[in-house]
């Protein structure tokens, strides 16, 4: 890989003797794997593909991912590389907490938190960039999450909603890339000698407005992809000296990880407590994580607030069910989830959303999914939606089909499915190998099919 000249001369400054491993595993393929999601069925044939587990994350995995596979596509699973992983174990979100991914999309990270947290709380995943945000919600659909609100926000305007707010913030910053080179190599291009420089300022902004949004007592933990002091020891030498109710909390080192490196900052021996991922030491990609505690206060979580005034184009704003819808909704769940209990029901238009508990509202905010999508209604109809589906497990309803491989692959394609048995007319879960895969309506021995027609091949 032709790397930078400067980018070269830094790490050779920097690493001394450890420079030409260094510079040497650029050269190297990067490490794939993924993570199953512990609230669905075990994912057979991606665990059967496996070429090993993740030492420091129980529920990752080393190995190929296949994108148009029952596994994926059910969320089963989520494709991501080893020293990514490690962010959200060191996160540890847990179930019943509130918890901000401020710079969240593509979702990998996020889903790591729903998982850690048994989707039991509530969970906030912003991206500040609308497209960005777009595959965020629908890599959370896919894992199935029901506790997930995801914004489309900047950090300085969701700090004005949330003073105080979250037990949990993680920012997993925007940075300069240079520890994904070698699984991006595009990123070379963008860099220059000053672009870490840049990306430090950006991010102590990022830092700032979370650290307005965290609780007495609270966890933030900040992350990157980059090897950058700049970026990463300085930045958290930064917050040591900004902000005096904070105290970094030590990182478990699982062999082959870093401890953060002081003389890259200002000494302060505290900042050996990060941890930092390089290639030429463990099977995986460059990541540097450091965690901090807020100090205990007498000051209570204060209640997000609502503006008054908003200059953006704003989203159409959340309304209440009518009779007719609710009635409609109500008799689809007697059919197919009696036990749902549903915290908050909203309308955005004909889209029916539950709001998780935790937030009374969003309104004030860009909301891309204000909590679990449950379906739309349609002329004296309710149509579920597959982020529903995708929640459920087959043994929650009567009313599921079991679908073959070849049956999941005609409804991935959008095909009707015709099923010999006689059954009644009406909705049905559909599921393969104990996987939810969506929603099909039975008539007369036919599925319809209701895969929505963007995500089919």
């Amino acid at each position: 890989m032709q790397l930078p000249s400067e980018f070269v001369k830094k790490y050779q400054r920097l690493l001394g003797d450890e420079a030409p491993a260094f510079l040497a595993s650029f050269d190297q393929p990067s490490t794939g794997g993924f993570r199953v999601n512990p609230l669905k069925a075990a994912p057979k044939e991606a665990l059967a593909q496996a070429t090993g587990k993740v030492e420091y994350v129980p529920t990752g995995y080393r190995g190929p991912v296949v994108g148009k596979s029952l596994d994926h596509a059910s969320g089963a699973i989520y494709s991501q590389e080893p020293s990514a992983m490690y962010v959200g174990e060191v996160v540890d979100p847990q179930p019943g907490e509130r918890v901000l991914d401020l710079c969240a999309a593509p979702g990998g990270k996020t889903t790591h938190l729903v998982a850690k947290m048994g989707d039991q709380g509530l969970l906030v995943a912003n991206e500040i960039f609308r497209k960005r945000a777009l595959v965020l919600a629908e890599n959370l659909e896919r894992w199935g999450t029901r506790h997930t609100i995801v914004t489309n926000e900047s950090p300085a305007e969701l700090e004005k909603q949330f003073p105080h707010f979250f037990d949990r913030i993680l920012v997993d910053a925007p940075c300069s890339g240079e520890g994904m080179f070698r699984k991006e190599p595009a990123g070379i291009e963008y860099w220059n000698p000053d672009y870490p420089a840049e990306c430090a300022n950006r991010q102590q902004k990022i830092l700032a407005s979370a650290l307005k949004m965290l609780k007495p007592g609270g966890i933030l933990v900040y992350s990157t992809c980059t090897f950058a002091p700049e970026e990463d020891e300085q930045n958290a030498a930064w917050l040591l000296k900004t902000y005096l109710d904070l105290a970094m909390v030590n990182i478990k080192k699982y062999p082959g990880m870093d401890s953060g490196r002081p003389e890259w900052a200002d000494n302060n021996p505290e900042l050996a407590k990060a941890v930092r991922l390089f290639p030429h030491h463990i099977k995986g990609e460059g990541h540097f994580i450091a965690k901090f505690k807020k100090a205990e206060s007498d000051t209570l979580a204060v209640t997000p607030r609502r503006r008054q005034h908003r200059q953006k184009r704003r989203r159409q704003a959340a309304g209440q069910l009518s009779k007719e819808e609710r009635q409609l909704f109500s008799e689809f769940c007697a059919r197919l989830l009696p036990d749902y209990q549903p915290n908050h029901l909203l309308t955005y238009g004909d889209q029916l959303y539950d709001l998780p508990a935790g937030i009374s509202s969003v309104e004030g905010l860009t909301v891309l999914r204000p909590g679990l999508h449950l379906g739309t209604f349609k002329k004296r109809r309710f149509e579920p939606a597959l982020a529903l589906a995708l929640t459920m497990r087959p043994a929650e309803t009567k009313w599921a089909i079991e679908l073959d491989h070849d049956q999941w692959r005609q409804y991935v394609h959008g095909d009707v499915i015709r099923k010999g048995e006689k059954r009644p007319n009406g909705w049905y879960l559909l599921y393969c190998q104990n996987l939810p895969c969506g929603f099909g309506k039975l008539v007369n021995g036919t599925i319809k099919n209701f895969y929505p027609k963007g995500l089919r091949f």
